[in-house]
């Protein structure tokens, strides 16, 4: 097919940005700027009709941030990560685990005498 041409010679899906007149208008926007308490600055776009959360989490470290530059808020305090046993301890006191410890041995102890297989 020499010298024959498409009508939609040079175009494809996707290709080439798309300006307003295709798209529409953009919707106001008002940018809101963030600081963390390691200083860094983040800007985020709201929508003008939107209301703008107090705080936000820092894209860079993920710490907490907020509006005020001379008040950024606080690091979250880490919990350490506790065991099973660290969450029984706070529920039994050591007299009562020793107690609860005898009374299972004993309990052993006669299933032994009694004859049962206990591995």
């Amino acid at each position: 097919m020499a010298g024959g041409g498409s009508a939609i010679r040079g175009s494809r899906v996707g290709a080439g940005p798309m300006g307003e007149a295709e798209r529409g208008e953009a919707a106001p926007r008002q940018a809101v700027t963030y600081f963390c308490s390691h200083g860094h600055r983040s800007v985020v776009t709201f929508a003008v009709e939107a209301v703008a959360p107090e705080a936000w989490d820092c894209p860079k470290c993920g710490l907490p941030a907020s509006m005020d530059r001379e008040n950024p808020p606080p690091a979250p305090k880490i919990e350490p990560y506790k065991t099973h046993l660290a969450y029984v301890k706070e529920r039994r006191s050591d007299a009562e685990a020793a107690d609860i410890l005898n009374e299972a041995v004993q309990l052993l102890r006669s299933r032994r005498k009694s004859g049962d297989l206990i591995f």
